[in-house]
C-alpha cells in the first residue's frame, strides 16, 4: 500500500512538475521570439531615423546614396554577442559588423544568398531561416533614393539557437531541481504514509500474535485519526470477544464442574437402588427429583450469567420505581413468613431495565428469607440520593463474616457456615447491576443480619 501511495503522489508530482515546465519552456520561447523579433523593429527604426535625420560624416551632408547610409548605419548598430549585420550594396554584401563582433552571419554562404533577393524588395522582410550552421530571425530593411528601386539594404541577423541555449540551462536547472524535488516528495511521503499507515502494520501484527487461548493483545493507539479511530474500534472488538470467549470457558468450566456432582449422586443412587424394594425405589425416586430441580436452577442461573456478557442482556426504559418496589415487595412476602416492612420509597422515574432489577431485587429477598429465621423482619425499599437509585433488602439473619463480604459476589461461593442453593444469586445480582452501570454493596454483621444494595447511576430519572 505505501508502494502504491508513493507511485501515485511521485507520478502526479512529476506530471505537474513537467507540465508546468513545458509550459514555462514555451512561453519562454515566445517571449524570445517576441524580444527578437522587437530587437530587429528597433534596428529599422534607427535605420529610417537616421536615413532621416542624420548627417554623412564624410561630407556633412544628409545621406545622398545608399552606400553611404548602410556604411554608418552599420558602424553604428550596437550588437550583442548573437547578433550581426550586413549592409547589401548592388546585390552584394558591402558592409560587415566590426571584426571584434563573435556572430559573422556573412560565413553562411546559405544565409547570404538568401538575403540578397530580398534586399531589392520595396517593402520591409522580416522571417526565420534555419540552414546547416544556424537558426536565425532577420530583418531586411530596404535603401532607396529617389523613385527608383532599392539600391541597398540592411540585413540585421540573430542566431535564434543560441538565444535559446540560453532557455536550455534555465530547463537544465528547472529538471534538476525538479527530480530533486521528486525525490524529495518520495522521501517525505514515504515516511509520512509510513507513519498514517503504521496502525496498519500493528494490527497485522496483532491479529498474528492472536490465538485461541491469547486474546489479551491490543492495537497501540497514538494519534487521533481515522486509522488511530479503526484501531480503537478493533480493541473495543477484541475486548467483546475476549469477553464472549472467557464467558463461555467458564460457563462450559462452571457447567463441568457444578453439574458433575448431581450427577454422580443421580447415578450413584440408580445403580444402588433395588427395584423390588418399593420404599428404596421411592426414595431415590424423590432423591432424583431434587437433584434434577438442582441441575435445571443451575442451569438456569448460568445461562443468566452467560447472557449478562451480551449487550442486549438489559433493556432500559423509563421505570416508576416507586410502582416497582411496591410490587417487588409484594412478590417478596411469598418467599417466606417474614415480617415484610417497606423502609422507604423513591418517587421518581429513572431509565431501567424493570424485569432484570426485579430479578435481581427479588433474589436479595430470597437470600434474606433463606438465612434468616421465620417471623423475623425483612426490610425493603428505595431511594435517590447523591445521583445514584438505591435498591435494597435489610434482614435479621446469620449475617456475613468481614473475610467473605468480598468472595461471596462471585460464582459458586458462599458466606461461612452457609449452606444450599447454586451460590450464583449473588452473582447474577452483580451482574444485572453491573449492566445497568451499577453495582452491588454489602453490609452485614454476623449474627445482627445484612443489608444488600443494588446502587445504580441516576441518568435518565426526571
Amino acid at each position: 500500500m505505501r508502494a502504491r501511495v508513493i507511485a501515485a503522489v511521485v507520478a502526479l508530482a512529476g506530471l505537474a512538475l513537467a507540465t508546468s515546465g513545458l509550459i514555462v519552456h514555451s512561453r519562454g520561447v515566445a517571449l524570445t521570439e517576441q524580444r527578437v523579433a522587437a530587437d530587429l523593429d528597433r534596428a529599422v527604426e534607427e535605420l529610417a531615423t537616421l536615413a532621416a535625420t542624420g548627417l554623412d560624416p564624410q561630407t556633412g551632408q544628409p545621406f545622398a546614396d545608399a552606400r553611404g547610409l548602410l556604411r554608418v548605419a552599420v558602424q553604428r548598430s550596437v550588437l550583442a554577442s548573437n547578433e550581426g549585420v550586413l549592409g547589401i550594396v548592388d546585390g552584394r554584401v558591402q558592409w560587415t559588423a566590426q571584426t571584434a563582433v563573435p556572430f559573422r552571419p556573412e560565413h553562411d554562404q546559405e544565409f547570404v544568398t538568401a538575403m540578397l533577393p530580398l534586399a531589392g524588395l520595396a517593402a520591409v522582410s522580416h522571417g526565420s531561416l534555419r540552414t546547416p550552421q544556424r537558426d536565425y530571425r532577420y530583418v531586411v530593411a530596404p535603401v532607396a533614393f529617389g523613385d527608383g528601386p532599392p539600391s541597398g539594404a540592411l540585413v540585421r541577423a540573430v542566431d535564434f539557437d543560441a538565444e535559446q541555449s540560453l532557455l536550455a540551462e534555465v530547463w537544465r536547472s528547472y529538471v534538476l531541481v525538479a527530480v530533486g524535488s521528486l525525490l524529495l516528495v518520495g522521501l517525505l511521503i514515504w515516511i509520512l504514509v509510513g507513519r498514517l499507515l503504521e496502525p496498519i502494520s500493528w494490527m497485522r501484527r496483532t491479529a498474528g500474535e492472536i490465538t485461541d487461548t491469547d486474546l489479551g493483545q491490543r492495537i497501540p493507539v497514538r494519534g487521533t485519526d481515522d486509522l488511530s479511530a479503526l484501531a480503537v474500534t478493533v480493541n473495543h472488538m477484541l475486548d467483546r470477544l475476549e469477553t464472549a470467549v472467557g464467558g463461555q470457558r467458564e460457563l462450559l468450566d462452571d457447567v463441568g464442574h457444578e453439574l458433575r456432582t448431581p450427577l454422580t449422586i443421580i447415578r450413584g443412587h440408580l445403580e444402588l437402588l433395588d427395584p423390588a424394594d418399593a420404599a428404596d425405589v421411592a426414595a431415590t425416586r424423590a432423591l432424583v427429583l431434587d437433584e434434577t430441580d438442582r441441575m435445571r436452577r443451575l442451569v438456569d442461573d448460568l445461562l443468566t450469567l452467560a447472557k449478562a456478557e451480551q449487550p442486549e442482556f438489559v433493556r432500559p426504559a423509563p421505570t416508576d420505581v416507586a410502582r416497582l418496589t411496591d410490587e417487588t415487595l409484594a412478590k417478596a412476602t411469598g418467599l417466606g413468613e417474614r415480617h415484610w416492612v417497606l423502609d422507604d420509597l423513591a418517587d421518581t422515574e429513572v431509565r431501567l431495565d424493570e424485569q432484570r432489577i426485579a430479578q435481581a431485587w427479588l433474589q436479595l429477598a430470597a437470600n434474606a428469607v433463606r438465612y434468616s429465621e421465620d417471623g423475623s423482619r425483612v426490610g425493603m425499599g428505595s431511594r435517590l440520593a447523591d445521583g445514584e437509585l438505591r435498591l435494597w433488602v435489610r434482614d435479621e439473619g446469620v449475617g456475613i463474616a468481614a473475610a467473605d463480604l468480598e468472595r461471596v459476589t462471585q460464582r459458586f461461593e458462599r458466606g461461612s457456615g452457609t449452606s444450599g442453593g447454586t451460590g450464583l444469586g449473588l452473582a447474577i445480582v452483580g451482574a444485572i447491576a453491573r449492566a445497568h452501570g451499577g453495582r452491588v454493596e454489602i453490609e452485614s454483621e454476623p449474627g445482627r443480619g445484612s443489608t444488600v444494595s443494588i446502587v445504580l447511576p441516576e441518568r435518565g430519572t426526571r
